[in-house]
């Protein structure tokens, strides 16, 4: 099930300070770090969901909407604090719209890069959840 976890922060007047461990503070090992940046106006990432990979999804910048799909219902999250990820368990679809100008997508995630892993057509996927 996706869910926020609040990402723990040391204040200290010369600026804030945010530490995330595998394992401990999210619910899986990371083994890939990625970002996005530069995202145009209107476009949209994702467009797919893996068959084992979890991940993160922070707003180190900006603000961004994550849409997810479990195969029976949708949910939208707005992402627009740097100390709060989005955990998103596999076998989960995700869209990444509405970025705001300067809008950094940090993403952990559980495993390295697998092709094989994706699933990219929707009515693929569905037909994977209904089994």
């Amino acid at each position: 099930m996706a869910k926020l976890i609040n990402i723990p922060v040391v204040h200290d007047k010369r600026g804030n300070l945010s530490v995330i461990e595998g394992n401990r503070n999210i619910p899986f090992n990371i083994k890939r770090v990625y970002y996005l940046y530069d995202v145009p106006g209107g476009a949209k990432r994702g467009g797919h969901a893996h068959r084992k990979l979890k991940q993160l999804i922070i707003a180190a910048s900006g603000s961004f909407d994550v849409v997810l799909h479990n195969g029976k219902e949708k949910e939208t999250f707005t992402l627009n604090r740097s100390n709060v990820g989005l955990y998103v368990p596999q076998m989960t679809w995700r869209e990444i719209e509405n970025f705001s100008s300067g809008a950094v997508c940090l993403v952990l995630a559980s495993k390295h890069y697998d092709e094989s892993d994706y699933i990219r057509n929707f009515k693929e996927f569905k037909k994977l959840t209904e089994s």
